[in-house]
Formats: structure tokens, C-alpha cells, sequence
């Protein structure tokens, strides 16, 4: 295999492949494994697990490989319950609960998204990941500086340039380039203009060029040729989220699966519906009936209590209609939508591609 371009990031977590896998739900232990057995880092998504079922996930983990691994957290304040807020929200939805038969009456459920905090970090203390990665900025300064003192390596996902200095001026080891195409929630946090969010590879050579630290390429990336184009532009490892599931280890629904099977790229848009923030997803009925983006939605992650009732009702049929199918706008592309690889035989299919389509360009 050709020398990376710039392998400071494989040196710095010490692994063999620069390819992550996104911290994704439904991506688990079992996806982790396969990718660390391929030479790459494997990453679970800790915000909607409890603290033993994080504990449970890295043990099963640990219990297989030996290589690095990276844990993931949320890094969003709690916003203050507004029941008015709330109520309002639901009474777009009332018509969904009639037609399912759900109780409207019934108290809203809460949905739930866990920043990072004092007993998640004294996790982090306890279990020692090799590398802890952020959404949503960083934690509070004392949280930071003993995540530091564990001897994690840092990684958090910048939407700017500006995002980026930001992080690398606090602390970060490595940064993620996000760029519009990404599946799953934008990682913003310096401001909240959707329109100006910039598209993967415009985002990544500018932000190699304003930063110290190794830059991670993220978004519409799917298969060898993404990878090529993130190198050639300066990323030192790319991060792929969606391709991942469709590996048979990926936990999630049928109906989510199936919509990745059959959508096309054209079919995925930003809501904030789900969850009050903006995130890529496969269009389903509510997102075109409501609109993708509502102004209504109350603060992350309070709009999605109004859904459960909902997709308790209609999920367990084959239904989409009011679950969130997050994917990036490269998920056609994925080696796995045509045919069944495990999160092993995938990353090993991209590098090997890779690999040959770097050597036929240096005999060009």
C-alpha cells in the first residue's frame, strides 16, 4: 500500500488505516470490532447510553481487540423545560396521534440526548478510551482538563474555519471537518445559520490551511473515491458514517434499513423535527408534510418527545413515517448497498480501492 499523504493522524491514535468510522446509533461494539480489526478506529455514539450501557459496549469491545477505539458525547446545554413550548409543538402533530390512535392527552415523553457532565467524565476516568471526540463544541474547561489528564487523544467536528481555531485554541488533539453532506446532527455550535454551512470539500483544505492539528475529512464521503479527494486536499484520515450501515452489525430498524436500500441522495434533507437541532435524514411523511425545518420546534433535544408516541405506534408496522433515518448525501455510493459486507470486509474494500486507485494515478 502507498504511503498516506499525512499519516500524523494514524501516528497520533497509533492505528494502521486513517479511516473512522462515525459515532453513529445502531453502530456498536460488534460494527467497532470489525473496523479496528481492518487497521482503522472504531467509535461509539454515548449520547442516548446509559452509563452501563457504555460500560457494557467498550468491555465487548475490549474483549476482542486490543486497538484504539474512540467514545463520543454531546456537548450541548439542557435547555430549562417549557411546557407552553411543548404543548404547542404537540398540537402540530394531533392529527398524526388520531389517525394512529395515540393518546394526545397522555403526558409528553421526554427524548433524550445527554451532554457530557460530571458523571460521564468520571467514566471517561474510570474506563480510559483512548480517544474521546465531541459534537456540539467541548465541555466545560474543568471537564476538558481531566478528559486531557485521562491521556485521551481530543477530537471534535468544526461545520467552519471558524469552528475549527475555536477548537484547536482549546485543546483539540485533531479536528473533524464537517461538511454539509454529513448524515446525522450538524456539528455547529459557534452560530446557527444554516445557509452559510459549507460543503465538505470546500471546507477541508480550508480549514488544513488555518489549523496546526490533523484535519479528519466527514461528509459525502462513501466509498475510494471520496477518500482520494480528502487526501489530495489535505485531510489526514476521513470519517464515514452512513456506509456503516448497512453492515449486517448495525442495529437499526427495518424500516430505516430499507429506506437506505431504496432512497436515493436526492431524497435526504436538514430537519430539526426529531430533535429541535438541524440534521441529515431521508425525507419521510412527516418531514414533507411539516416541512423539514419547522421554527416551532422547541430546543435540542426536546422536539422529539412529541414522536415516540408515534413511532411506538407505527414503527413496529414497516412504517418511516415519524422515525428519523439519518444519512449522509454519499449513501448510494457505499460498497455495502450492493452487496452484504461486514464493517470488516467494508473498510478493507475501501482501502484496498483506495490503494489501487492511488497506484494507477502515480503511473499516470
Amino acid at each position: 500500500m502507498p504511503q498516506w499523504p499525512d499519516s500524523r493522524f494514524i501516528d497520533l491514535v497509533g492505528i494502521t488505516n486513517p479511516i473512522i468510522q462515525a459515532p453513529m446509533l445502531g453502530a456498536g461494539a460488534e460494527v467497532m470490532i470489525g473496523v479496528a480489526k481492518a487497521g482503522g478506529l472504531g467509535s461509539l455514539a454515548c449520547a442516548t447510553l446509559s452509563l452501563d450501557a457504555i460500560r457494557a459496549e467498550i468491555a465487548a469491545f475490549r474483549a476482542e481487540s486490543d486497538q484504539p477505539f474512540n467514545v463520543n458525547f454531546f456537548c450541548h446545554a439542557s435547555p430549562e423545560y417549557d411546557e407552553a413550548c411543548v404543548q404547542q409543538w404537540k398540537s402540530l402533530f394531533k392529527p398524526y396521534y388520531e389517525e394512529l390512535g395515540a393518546d394526545y392527552d397522555a403526558p409528553t415523553p421526554v427524548s433524550s440526548r445527554a451532554p457530557f457532565d460530571e458523571a460521564t467524565c468520571a467514566l471517561v476516568e474510570e474506563l480510559r478510551p483512548p480517544v474521546v471526540s465531541f459534537h456540539f463544541s467541548l465541555p466545560a474547561p474543568e471537564l476538558m482538563a481531566r478528559v486531557k489528564a485521562s491521556g485521551a487523544i481530543i477530537i471534535s467536528s468544526a461545520t467552519t474555519v471558524e469552528e475549527a481555531q475555536w477548537l484547536e485554541q482549546h485543546g483539540c488533539d485533531a479536528i473533524v471537518a464537517m461538511g454539509y453532506e454529513a448524515g446525522g446532527h450538524r456539528a455547529m455550535f459557534l452560530s446557527n445559520e444554516l445557509t452559510s454551512q459549507i460543503g465538505t470539500f470546500a471546507l477541508v483544505p480550508q480549514i488544513v490551511d488555518a489549523v496546526s492539528v490533523p484535519v479528519i475529512a466527514a461528509g459525502g464521503i462513501a466509498d475510494a473515491r471520496g477518500i482520494v479527494a480528502a487526501f489530495a486536499l489535505g485531510a489526514s484520515a476521513v470519517q464515514i458514517g452512513t456506509a456503516y450501515l448497512f453492515c449486517p452489525q448495525a442495529k437499526i430498524s427495518k424500516p430505516h434499513y430499507r429506506a437506505l436500500r431504496e432512497a436515493s441522495a436526492s431524497e435526504t434533507a436538514l430537519t430539526n423535527l426529531f430533535t429541535g437541532r438541524p440534521a441529515r435524514g431521508i425525507l419521510n411523511r412527516v418531514m414533507r408534510e411539516l416541512g423539514p425545518i419547522n421554527p416551532q420546534a422547541p430546543a435540542f433535544p426536546l422536539a422529539g418527545g412529541v414522536l415516540l408516541p408515534l413511532k411506538a405506534k407505527s414503527e413496529p408496522a414497516g412504517s418511516a413515517d415519524f422515525i428519523n433515518l439519518w444519512a449522509g448525501q454519499a449513501f448510494p455510493l457505499s460498497p455495502g448497498r450492493t452487496a452484504e459486507l461486514s464493517s470488516y470486509e467494508l473498510t478493507c474494500a475501501l482501502l484496498d480501492d483506495y490503494a489501487a486507485r492511488t497506484i494507477a494515478q502515480s503511473r499516470l
